[in-house]
């Protein structure tokens, strides 16, 4: 069985929501049928393609992929992160009970992840309680940062100990990066930029000690977990000789790395295995981002590819992880 973790939605209740009030949610759908578009006052835009909101279409692309079973999460633009109280939760409840409609066509193959609220933290806790009682969600996506805010910052550590506490998998996603300095060009945005947040999110939660009080926590990263499990040894060696980087933990950050998991997603096989060896196969899953051009449109392929892959290993990266991550295998 292959599970993938990463595959993303943009449910009808929410489009709907945002062409009835696009200045509410400070967006608009333009175009027809198959031609649609989302249109984002911050500037990008994306096509409307049919697997973000029908789940048969969903469902078709995961048979061409030869994936089993989907944990659908929202497009990062839905996270509503620069929204006031009110908005942010209508926007959140909207996508969340939009993705709970879309599982309950193909119950055994969809699995829901929902959004939360992250600015407004009890709020956040509030909706992440919601759908773990009305819909059964044992899982939830929160972006690698809130409008530039960390999430190592001391006011996101409820929301994160909740987390914890409801065992619930947290799949963390690069929020949208913008043009920063140097990004301007060639999509780097994405290319270098998305990675480089997820980065910089892991740092910041390792050196801050934020993840020794959340040890628990099923932590998840999308991209392969960015540039960090290739750069470890740099943060490590910081973390011995610079007093600043070891002011506030004395954890070594190759451990901490061992206590978190990674999708699939860094379209190299000989950097896969490197990952594997790094923090083993149990803490790697399959990750597609689908339906984006940035996916990974055969996973099948990207396992096979692994070089020295074990029988237990593929075994592993295909489903038990996933399934120990949903509280579905020990």
């Amino acid at each position: 069985m292959r599970i993938d973790v990463h595959s993303h939605v943009i449910p009808t209740r929410i489009v709907d929501g945002i062409a009835n009030a696009p200045r509410e949610f400070a967006a608009r759908i333009e175009g027809k049928a198959n031609a649609r578009r989302v249109i984002h006052e911050q500037g990008y835009v994306y096509p409307l393609f049919a697997e973000f909101h029908d789940a048969e279409a969903k469902l078709e692309s995961m048979d061409r992929k030869g994936i089993d079973v989907s944990l659908i999460s929202p497009a990062p633009p839905m996270f509503y992160y620069w929204a006031d109280v009110d908005v942010a939760t209508k926007a959140a409840r909207l996508v969340n009970d939009g993705i709970a409609d879309m599982v309950q066509v193909a119950p055994a193959r969809l699995r829901g992840m929902a959004t939360i609220p992250m600015q407004h933290p009890d709020a956040a806790i509030a909706e992440m309680e919601r759908v773990v009682r009305d819909h059964g969600f044992k899982a939830i996506e929160i972006g690698t940062s809130v409008e530039g805010a960390q999430l190592a910052e001391p006011r996101f550590r409820p929301v994160l100990r909740r987390a914890q506490a409801l065992k619930l998998l947290v799949f963390a996603h690069p929020y949208y990066v913008g043009a920063k300095a140097g990004l301007e060009d060639y999509y780097l945005t994405n290319l270098i930029g998305n990675p480089l947040d997820t980065t910089v999110m892991l740092a910041n939660l390792m050196l801050s000690g934020a993840l020794d009080e959340l040890d628990e926590l099923k932590l998840c990263l999308a991209h392969g977990g960015g540039f960090t499990p290739y750069q470890i040894g740099r943060l490590v060696h910081g973390h011995r000789v610079r007093a600043e980087a070891h002011a506030k933990t004395a954890s070594s950050p190759k451990a901490l790395l061992s206590r978190l998991y990674f999708d699939s997603l860094v379209f190299d096989p000989v950097a896969l295995r490197y990952l594997i060896d790094l923090v083993g196969a149990d803490h790697v899953c399959i990750g597609t981002d689908s339906p984006f051009d940035m996916g990974d449109e055969a996973p099948a392929d990207t396992i096979v590819a692994i070089p020295r892959l074990t029988d237990a290993e593929r075994e592993q990266v295909c489903c038990r992880t996933a399934l120990h991550l949903l509280g579905e295998w020990p």
